[in-house]
């Protein structure tokens, strides 16, 4: 029988392992850790949900306990780990020392909030990264009884999800970010002022090139004071400022880590022995792409070393498709800075294309009827990680 298995976490990326290596392997024990409730759920759903008015059990396909059954593990729900002894092969859980023969590191990131949290706002303010949050945050909008005011704090993917998402759902949204257009870090200027335009032909408030200053408890509003001076009142505020993996028990066991996450080699393996990582914890050879198809051909890839074929994971020219129906948006983002931006296009429509130095295509970003383009551009770019 193979040595027993041990995931830390229950998220995409540790399930996705699970489920791929019980395709390959029906007998080897294997034992689930998650500091939640452990539920199997589509975490893209989370920023479809509230369109769709789903409440939170609608979002779960299945219970710890059904997941369990189902895919032959023992799921520890509601367990923290406190500390991983790399050299002693056991996991510190409060006074309990577990042993493991073989872990995996699926801990994936955490919201990224800059910025503190008045106490008295903490039942107001929010952050959704699973379904833990969803319930939360769900809830707060089920007790106002009414269409909520939601200001987003973030422009980025997180953000304009949850916007185009909540104002679906007949919320009045309000978007404040310090960049000038949306979605910075994925799309160039121009195509991010298309995207605003049309978030704001649909109602929203948009609060670009302003920070945030401070929050306050204004009885039954919670006031947002901008950088610039200007205030605007919310029922709740979702912060969306970006996510940073959650690294800390790998960096306090003294696994090589980083700002991009845990680092690990194309086989997963961390630098110590008998211990791997995948998914939004994980920088794979230099690159972290906190995506659905990495960390899926990541889970394929372990799965595979795990049973004893070692497989080295690679990632394809794979386009990150953005849930924003009031403007389709598809975008590829060049692992480095391009040296020009070629833009085709015009009104809600537009294509920007990405070009080395020697006019090379190395990314682009496509929004409206152009997004038909990616299939065709995607194989001319090169592959994230080839």
């Amino acid at each position: 029988m193979s040595a027993p298995l041990t995931i830390i976490g229950s998220g995409m990326a540790g399930i996705g392992l699970l489920r791929q290596l019980r395709a390959l392997d029906t007998d080897r024990p294997v034992t689930l850790i998650t500091a939640d409730s452990g539920d199997d759920y589509s975490k893209p759903l989370l920023s479809t949900g509230f369109a769709k008015r789903l409440p939170p059990e609608r979002l779960a396909a299945r219970s710890a306990l059904e997941m369990a059954d189902q895919l032959g593990a023992v799921v520890r729900t509601h367990t923290r780990v406190d500390a991983i002894d790399p050299a002693g092969s056991c996991l510190h859980i409060g006074e309990e020392r577990l042993p493991f023969a073989e872990l995996v590191l699926a801990t994936g990131a955490a919201p990224a909030v800059p910025f503190g949290i008045p106490e008295a706002l903490a039942g107001r303010v929010f952050t959704i990264n699973d379904l833990d949050d969803y319930r939360a945050f769900h809830a707060a909008l089920e007790a106002l009884g009414r269409p909520g005011r939601v200001a987003i704090v973030g422009a980025g993917l997180v953000g304009c999800e949850f916007a185009n998402d909540l104002a679906a759902g007949g919320h009045a949204v309000s978007l404040v970010a310090p960049e000038h257009a949306p979605l910075p870090r994925l799309l160039p200027e121009p195509l991010g002022r298309a995207l605003g335009q049309a978030f704001a032909e649909a109602g929203m408030r948009l609060y670009l090139g302003r920070g945030l200053a401070r929050l306050k408890d204004a009885g039954a509003e919670v006031r947002l004071t901008l950088d610039d001076g200007e205030r605007l009142e919310a029922d709740l505020v979702l912060v969306a400022t970006g996510l940073r993996p959650r690294s800390e028990l790998a960096r306090a066991a003294g696994l090589a880590t980083g700002a991009a996450g845990i680092r690990v080699d194309r086989y997963l393996a961390t630098s110590s022995p008998g211990i791997h990582a995948l998914g939004d914890v994980a920088c794979v050879a230099g690159v972290n792409a906190m995506y659905v198809q990495p960390l899926q051909a990541s889970a394929k890839a372990l799965a595979r070393t795990l049973s004893g074929t070692p497989t080295a994971v690679s990632y394809g020219a794979w386009p990150v498709l953005v849930k924003t129906p009031l403007l389709p948006v598809v975008a590829l983002p060049p692992l480095e800075p391009p040296a020009r931006w070629r833009i085709e296009g015009d009104g809600f429509d537009l294509a920007a294309l990405a070009e080395d130095q020697d006019e090379r295509l190395i990314g682009f970003a496509l929004t409206g009827a152009c997004v038909k383009r990616k299939v065709e551009l995607a194989r001319a770019a090169p592959p994230l990680l080839g």
